[in-house]
């Protein structure tokens, strides 16, 4: 129960985002435009600070750096090889590989804090710093093959991956800005996770599923049932300290990254089946995070 409660001011703003895009006059269009305002500034912003922010020091969180990196692998491997299935439509799963292995990195970020406090954040930054650019590279690769696209380029291109790095770079040589600017970026980064959170819920649709239902199905299987079973194999493998136990089983469990569709549209890919990816995967996430979180708790 408590860690239903964690989760669950979150999903009100999702909830809040769903209300308002279909009963008020803050409709489709007006979330279009905060989903790109999310995605190409605030996020971006959200990602640099808490990176620069962050103390990265590998030498004592190597285990946990090296249990989000095989996470994210596993999950890339496992998406990549549904390609090969007989009957698998080529579109759908350049469209929908990503939804595997992407995290929602506000969901991420909010439940850190409330799961291990600021050192959650700084353990679950390290991770997204780490992570979105892997991510992102197993996300654009499909996308870019199949539509023809230069794969280069669109890396080159993506603000997450621009903002990860930056961020890194940053940190390591030591960047700090005074104010009035430092007080600035938080305020826009502060603005991500609220209207992230909305923007997943305005865009909730299920529709685009029945294009290839048994594809959905094996997608969000290795999102949400494979990837926490191998966290919590990985975390004792790793000899990951127990205190990072439920910050890397709830990274593992989130649902996935609700700009998938964002990408899935940029790079002429199936959108409403990835919207309806996004939408299952989200609410999911939300029933069966605080399960995962519950079985940590009893294996330590």
């Amino acid at each position: 129960m408590h860690n239903v409660l964690l989760l669950l001011p979150d999903f009100l703003l999702i909830v809040c985002g769903w209300v308002l895009c279909r009963y008020t006059a803050l409709d489709r269009s007006v979330w279009d435009g905060v989903e790109r305002l999310v995605y190409y500034l605030l996020f971006p912003v959200l990602l640099f600070n808490a990176i620069v922010r962050s103390p990265l020091d590998f030498s004592t969180t190597a285990p946990l750096a090296a249990a989000g990196l095989g996470i994210v692998a596993i999950g890339i491997a496992a998406s990549y090889a549904l390609r090969h299935v007989p009957g698998v439509d080529p579109r759908l799963h350049a469209s929908g590989a990503q939804v595997a292995f992407r995290f929602n990195s506000y969901v991420a970020l909010a439940l850190a804090d409330k799961l291990a406090g600021p050192a959650g954040v700084a353990w679950t930054a390290m991770l997204v710093a780490l992570c979105v650019p892997l991510c992102n590279f197993g996300a654009v690769y499909p996308l870019a093959r199949h539509g023809g696209h230069h794969f280069w380029r669109e890396i080159a291109r993506n603000p997450l991956i621009l903002a990860t790095v930056a961020g890194l770079v940053a940190n390591l040589i030591g960047v700090r800005f005074m104010p009035p600017l430092q007080p600035a970026l938080e305020r826009i980064g502060q603005a991500a996770l609220p209207l992230g959170l909305m923007a997943v819920g305005a865009g909730l649709k299920l529709g685009g599923l029945w294009d290839g239902p048994r594809l959905a199905a094996a997608l969000l299987g290795i999102r949400h049932l494979l990837l926490p079973l191998a966290a919590l194999g990985l975390v004792r493998w790793l000899q990951v300290p127990a205190e990072q136990h439920p910050i890397v089983v709830a990274f593992a469990a989130m649902p996935t990254a609700s700009s998938a569709y964002v990408l899935a549209m940029r790079m002429g890919g199936h959108g409403p089946y990835v919207a309806g990816l996004v939408t299952l995967s989200t609410l999911l996430g939300m029933a069966s995070i605080p399960v995962w979180l519950a079985v940590a708790t009893a294996l330590a």
